[in-house]
């Protein structure tokens, strides 16, 4: 096995693909990316039994074959490596890496030990690549990093013909992301619970103005150890769904809101991070709309404190009311219109924020963020 590939090339598919291999794996071998070499071709793919990702990058191929090396060692070494053509021979159980006057040698596992890829799914139909890179970032910040809820670790997807939806949450935000999909036939109804942390990786495979296969089996959808897969460019990953009935969410947006407040969403970022600099963890930043404004504040009396002032249109009456300051930035950081809406029932209920493309135009429901109070849990 010989073959030559672009160093950024190499680097950039090797440590997309490696993301999946485990830090501490249960079988040595999946420590592994396998190497294939072939027809102008490297494919590299690796799998921890849950989830599988392959990547084919244009390789010149002296000698076909295949190798089995560490993986987060292979994507260290392709991120330090001189921007120069990268060599590989293999020579018996070791193989050597060459970039300009670098040189390295690996050891190799056997390639007879590494389990087969799951086959991919049927492909039921497409999806923008920037409009689903997009939906995945504003519902992934929702969704729970706390492994003793492994539910709301996943993000559910719900299909009803040629609309997707996004629902994640973690019990204090719930992040909902509608869009259009183009199906390979009508009438698909079905739900699927994706890994959030899987999402996160198909978007990093996806490239801008491309479009994203999507595959699942819709009879097997719910069932143990069914699949979905993404297939994006040269990218191609396929997950293990998650089991279990996730929470009936949707109904915690509320149906009207007593008081609106619009406010310029860079302008409240920023104030948001200025004065969350005195606020102490497990503290909250409290806002006050009123005619004209809103009031933020941050810090105690016996501590620093800070507040600011950031023009806004409120409309219903007034509110004070506070947050999370982490979880108010994630929101308003996955919201990609220049104002931003905020629907509240009342200082307890959880608010509803919403894009909206400038101070006096209609709200953008695609995307809604609800965010408890710092008090309560969904």
């Amino acid at each position: 096995m010989k073959f030559t590939v672009e160093r950024d090339v190499l680097s950039e598919a090797v440590n997309w693909t490696a993301r999946t291999v485990p830090t501490r794996p249960s079988v040595p071998i999946l420590a592994g990316v396998r190497m294939e070499a072939a027809d102008g071709v490297l494919t590299l793919s690796s799998f921890d039994y849950e989830i599988s990702m392959r990547s084919e990058i244009p390789a010149t191929v002296d000698v076909v074959g295949e190798a089995l090396v560490s993986g987060r060692l292979l994507a260290s070494i392709a991120k330090s490596l001189p921007n120069q053509p990268v060599q590989f021979t293999l020579e018996g159980p070791k193989m050597s890496l060459d970039c300009g006057t670098s040189h390295f040698t690996l050891a190799t596992m056997s390639v007879d030990e590494y389990p087969p890829l799951p086959v991919m799914p049927e492909v039921r139909g497409t999806i923008d690549a920037q409009v689903f890179a997009q939906a995945i970032a504003q519902v992934s910040v929702a969704a729970s990093s706390d492994d003793t809820i492994p539910l709301l670790t996943g993000v559910r997807m719900e299909i009803e013909d040629d609309t997707i939806t996004l629902l994640g949450t973690d019990r204090y935000r719930l992040a909902m992301r509608e869009f259009k999909w183009e199906p390979a036939q009508p009438g698909i109804s079905t739900a699927l619970l994706v890994k959030a942390r899987v999402l996160g990786d198909v978007a990093k495979s996806m490239t801008s103005g491309g479009s994203v296969e999507l595959a699942f089996d819709t009879e097997a959808a719910g069932a143990a150890n069914s699949l979905i897969g993404f297939v994006s460019g040269s990218k191609r990953t396929t997950s293990t769904l998650m089991d279990g009935d996730y929470p009936p969410v949707r109904r915690l947006f509320p149906d009207d809101a007593q008081i609106q407040a619009v406010v310029d969403r860079h302008e409240l970022v920023e104030a948001v991070k200025r004065v969350s600099l005195v606020a102490e963890q497990r503290t909250s930043v409290r806002l006050g709309f009123e005619d004209g404004q809103v009031n933020l504040e941050a810090g105690t009396d016996d501590n620093a404190q800070a507040s600011e002032v950031v023009a806004a249109t409120v409309e219903g009456g007034s509110l004070t009311t506070a947050f999370n300051p982490r979880f108010l930035e994630g929101g308003l950081g996955v919201i990609d219109t220049s104002h931003v809406r905020f629907s509240f029932i009342d200082a307890a209920k959880p608010a509803v924020i919403t894009g909206q493309k400038d101070e006096s135009g209609n709200q953008d429901d695609s995307f809604k963020y609800l965010i408890m109070p710092i008090r309560f849990g969904i």
